[in-house]
């Protein structure tokens, strides 16, 4: 069976009865997750509403091996741990499955990933092994991306040579890169760019001080000659991605939602327009958990993209402590 399969969604209804199908199956064969809705005392048989399903908090990942019975891991992707409490690891049985995601996520909101000469400047996720983010790039670039396409490093200059020329190229570039090093890049070599994209995937990863999203699009506008700078939204504990081509507003591919928890009551949902904690309905997770509390902020908008607004910090966090499980 074509992977891609299990993630086609006609519309809104169709993407719920398939994550309510998907709910009850992880209920049953994922243990973790299993252990977590039995904590809330939720049975399967009494959840007929997407908003009415558990999300299991993204820390599971870290103390937990969050996987369907029975299968083992075809490859573990790892998180940067930029924090002294431990790393995330998701164990992907089928990695066919996030190939089929990320393909056709990014062809999705960008169109043939051939159309495109993919630049990517990621220095820290290059230098620790596991890396989801490393594993999507390489895999577009095999897929077809056109020639000159490749991993940047080297010196500033060195660096802004090769993504001058590719500009001048005759493709639509993509220059993809960790915020820090987009922005030393920017502020070391300034330059006038024409027909590139710059996306950020966010985080100074501890080599720079932490800004806010504004500041640093702006900074990267000012650096690169651009009105816009693009992002991508993705974790190591999801094997989707949502995209925004600009101003922070982010969408999310048919098989993926976003939805928003109250931050005093997490097992409450937000409507659209009021900040909380964002939960992420992930189709693609299909053997690990679909249904992720991230420690992210942000809040829906009415034509239903999102933004992110932040990170909760310790004493943020009121309410999701009755999520926690003991390993």
């Amino acid at each position: 069976m074509d992977p891609f399969e299990t993630l086609r969604i006609e519309n809104n209804n169709a993407f719920e009865q398939r994550a309510l199908a998907l709910f009850r199956e992880q209920c049953r064969e994922v243990p973790v997750y299993a252990e977590f809705c039995r904590h809330l005392g939720v049975l399967p048989q009494g959840v007929t509403r997407l908003a009415d399903i558990p999300f299991l908090p993204i820390a599971c990942f870290k103390d937990h091996r969050v996987l369907r019975s029975g299968l083992t891991g075809e490859i573990v992707f790892q998180s940067s741990g930029t924090t002294d409490s431990g790393l995330s690891r998701h164990h992907v049985p089928d990695t066919a499955l996030y190939e089929a995601s990320f393909s056709h996520g990014f062809e999705y909101f960008y169109g043939p990933v051939q159309d495109w000469c993919i630049l990517a400047l990621l220095p820290s996720y290059q230098e620790r092994p596991g890396s989801s983010l490393i594993y999507m790039v390489e895999g577009l670039i095999a897929q077809g991306a056109a020639a000159g396409s490749g991993f940047l490093s080297g010196e500033p200059g060195t660096i802004a040579r090769r993504v001058q020329e590719a500009d001048r190229g005759g493709k639509q570039v993509l220059l993809i890169g960790v915020s820090f090093a987009l922005l030393d890049l920017a502020e070391a070599c300034p330059m006038q760019l024409r027909n590139t994209a710059v996306m950020e995937t966010g985080g100074m990863k501890g080599r720079r001080k932490e800004i806010v999203r504004e500041e640093l699009h702006q900074r990267l506008c000012k650096g690169f000659g651009l009105d816009r700078i693009h992002s991508e939204y993705g974790m190591t504990e999801l094997l989707s991605q949502a995209y925004s081509a600009g101003h922070g507003i982010f969408r999310c591919p048919p098989w993926m939602q976003v939805l928003i928890r109250d931050t005093e009551d997490p097992l409450s949902l937000n409507p659209p327009g009021k900040t909380g904690g964002i939960n992420v309905v992930d189709l693609a997770n299909r053997d690990s958990c679909a249904f992720i509390a991230t420690q992210d902020l942000g809040k829906l908008l009415p034509d239903n993209g999102f933004e992110v607004l932040g990170r909760f910090d310790h004493s943020d966090i009121r309410g999701c402590n009755l999520l926690a499980i003991s390993p």
